[in-house]
């Protein structure tokens, strides 16, 4: 069975890193990528990609992860397409089904939200009020539930 990364992915945010580069790196050891790789692979993501406010950076962080273990190289398989987009849609439905929406400016709502580039400093009051923590645990609880349901191909691994 594979370990449990939501404690490890909630850590990681605790000690400052961003939302995707928690749930990302976490999973290090199942997409075989080095830390310091998925780091910097999921630091565009973060803030609902680069403080945007889109999509949340957890989610994405699961969609990359699957993509990794699931995904599909084939340009003209319309059906391991679609099998690849089902099953982002299903993990997308597990987040929603916890916090009804997978879009960071929603998720983040009754915070004061800006454009600002600038991140915030991680303070103890940042980690009062922002309820980030709680969509790094959901994306690694269900991304980790998807693993153990469905494993990974051995031509994937």
């Amino acid at each position: 069975m594979i370990e449990n990364h939501a404690e490890k992915a909630c850590r990681l945010f605790a000690e400052g890193r961003n939302c995707a580069q928690a749930v990302f790196t976490a999973f290090a050891d199942v997409t075989g990528l080095d830390e310091e790789l998925a780091l910097r692979l999921s630091s565009s993501f973060g803030g609902g990609m680069g403080r945007m406010r889109e999509v949340c950076g957890t989610c994405s962080a699961m969609f990359m992860v699957a993509g990794i273990l699931y995904g599909y190289t084939s340009k003209n398989d319309i059906d391991e397409k679609a099998e690849h987009y089902r099953r982002i849609q299903y993990l997308a439905a597990q987040f929603r089904k916890k916090h009804e929406t997978i879009n960071c400016l929603e998720l983040l709502k009754g915070l004061k939200v800006s454009s600002d580039p600038m991140p915030e400093q991680r303070t103890e009051q940042y980690y009062k009020v922002r309820p980030c923590i709680k969509f790094v645990r959901t994306a690694a609880e269900i991304l980790d539930n998807y693993i153990n349901e469905n494993p990974v191909k051995a031509a994937n691994k």
